[in-house]
């Protein structure tokens, strides 16, 4: 059975250290702002990620990769705290380019793909190593912090609920409300 998008996106929290995270959010959002390059990623395969990752996060119920910016968080990671997976990135996208041509032999790039095409490919592809690093970079980029780049204009926190908020009041939650009653 195929995970819902809220079950990627609340499993995918823990998996690499805040500094680390920190920076590829920083780059994320100075290339959004400045209009940047990419660091780690030829703009050509870029623009092939972004297509895979708007279908693990599409946009089609709320906010997806795209409106996140999330292709600016790969390629952050991909020159900092992942730098060891640009080879894995490189080499699943030439598997995806053979699938893809396997399966569409008329195509040329997975962004040209209709949306149900793009859909097949990534069914095709969701059990290789790569496709599991790209869904992790996807969902952190779209839940991190809008300060830094990814989760552009806070879309991702937006979608999931999360009040970006400097400060809550008691009581935080059901135990917390239970306390305050006197139970234990």
């Amino acid at each position: 059975m195929p995970l819902s998008r809220r079950e990627i996106l609340a499993t995918a929290c823990g998996i690499v250290s805040l500094p680390e995270l920190a920076a590829a959010f920083q780059h994320a959002h100075q290339a959004v702002v400045a209009g940047a390059g990419f660091e780690a990623l030829p703009a050509d395969l870029a623009v092939e990620v972004e297509a895979l990752a708007s279908q693990i996060l599409p946009s089609h119920d709320g906010p997806g990769a795209k409106e996140a910016g999330v292709i600016y968080f790969i390629d952050r990671a991909l020159h900092t705290f992942d730098a060891g997976k640009k080879d894995l990135y490189l080499r699943g996208m030439e598997e995806v380019a053979r699938t893809r041509k396997k399966l569409f032999p008329n195509s040329s790039t997975v962004a040209g793909l209709s949306e149900a095409e793009q859909l097949e490919l990534v069914r095709a592809i969701e059990n290789t190593p790569f496709f599991e690093v790209l869904r992790t970079h996807t969902v952190l980029g779209f839940l991190g912090s809008p300060e830094y780049g990814g989760n552009r204009g806070g879309v991702g926190w937006a979608y999931i609920g999360f009040e970006d908020r400097m400060s809550f009041q008691p009581p935080f939650g059901y135990y917390d409300a239970e306390a305050a009653k006197g139970k234990p």
